[in-house]
């Protein structure tokens, strides 16, 4: 069996795909999506394609060393987007090549099912932004029965804000809180915007709601002041999204910088990495969460080796991701867990119709431009 064709497709925001076909016909999909950098990583895939067009396509981790250790210059998020989506796509096609899932392949599901959460948080105190976070949540109970949930301070934050500027977003906070209980675990994101000092102000007057953890409270850059956050808060520090491979994962083990990590299975490397990440930091009691805030197929690649990882804690998904549109059946979320597919490979079905949908591109996060009130750049 030889890899004959790799086809890529734009068919949603924020979702890319790859499609690779073999010379007997049995297709693996992937998701190279990186929000910002569309063209960058669509040439890094052909610029691949060179190299596998031709290949066995079950010796997955020999094209996982080559791609990765063959260009003098290693890593990076195009170079490992591009990887982690032939990655992805390689398992599925090995998957149906054997005749079994996965996770099977991955060596067996240590669970039977994944629990999942959704995005939502009341980020508006008016009479109308409350009606639609109250129907938003209703919504997604009614969706999947969440027992968690994900929200974060709205838009952009400087060095530092005026009381009346954090005690809006603290008031949302508690209010979330109040409307669903202490049986539903809540988390927020703060995208990597604050700086340590005001990380550990906002995190400190969030404590009495006891969140689930805070994400990314300062830029990725520094694991030092990452761990100045973790240090100096009662509660659970995430992180990870931004980080590639083991490499870019150690230090944040090495000090201990983080409770969770947050690699995403579409960035970091793709199936065969995020198993060894999460292998790795089951050493040092670390519990993974990854991410995933794009399309279905990255969602369906972290659900295989969040079936097999034992320090997994719970899985990201935005409502595109359960579907989109691109699967003949989306994924199905109840009582906040998603079961584990059974049918070969990733274990969906693509509408090929939708999936070859060429969008035009538009700004879309990590495209977008955003300024401080006096013209600086800024974070969002």
């Amino acid at each position: 069996m030889k890899i004959a064709t790799i086809e890529q497709f734009f068919p949603l925001k924020r979702t890319r795909l790859v499609k690779i076909t073999t010379d007997d016909g049995l297709v693996g999909w992937g998701e190279t999506t990186l929000e910002g950098k569309p063209k960058s990583v669509a040439a890094a895939v052909d610029e691949l394609a060179e190299y596998l067009i031709g290949k066995d396509p079950l010796r997955i981790e020999h094209h996982w060393q080559h791609i990765y250790r063959s260009a003098f210059f290693r890593g990076g998020p195009v170079l490992m987007t591009a990887l982690s989506g032939i990655d992805q796509a390689l398992w599925d096609i090995a998957g149906k090549a054997y005749a079994a899932p996965v996770y099977k392949l991955l060596g067996g599901a240590a669970r039977d099912r994944v629990r999942v959460y959704a995005h939502w948080g009341i980020r508006d105190l008016s009479d109308e932004g409350l009606a639609a976070a109250r129907e938003r949540l209703d919504w997604l109970r009614r969706l999947g029965g969440y027992t968690a949930f994900k929200s974060g301070p709205p838009g952009k934050w400087r060095g530092h804000e005026p009381p009346a500027v954090i005690d809006r977003f603290v008031q949302c906070a508690y209010l979330m809180r109040e409307w669903v209980g202490p049986e539903v675990e809540l988390a927020f994101d703060f995208h990597g915007k604050m700086t340590p000092a005001l990380a550990v102000e906002i995190c400190h007057e969030l404590r009495g709601m006891r969140p689930m953890f805070v994400e990314e409270p300062v830029p990725q850059e520094n694991v030092d002041a990452l761990k100045l956050v973790t240090q100096a808060v009662p509660f659970p520090i995430a992180t990870g999204e931004r980080f590639l491979t083991r490499w870019g994962f150690r230090e944040v083990f090495e000090k201990g910088a983080a409770a969770y990590i947050q690699p995403d299975v579409s960035h970091c490397g793709g199936i065969s990495e995020l198993k060894k990440i999460a292998n790795m930091a089951e050493v040092y009691y670390v519990h993974m969460m990854p991410h995933c805030a794009i399309g279905p197929v990255a969602l369906a690649a972290a659900l295989h080796v969040d079936a097999v990882v034992p320090n997994f804690l719970i899985q990201e998904q935005i409502d595109q991701s359960l579907g989109g549109g691109l699967l003949k059946a989306d994924w199905q979320v109840v009582d906040g867990h998603i079961e584990l597919p059974t049918a070969p490979g990733l274990g969906f079905e693509v509408d090929e119709s939708a999936a070859q949908r060429q969008l035009a591109y538009t700004e879309e996060l990590g495209g977008e431009h955003f300024y401080e009130s006096d013209g600086s750049v800024a974070d969002w």
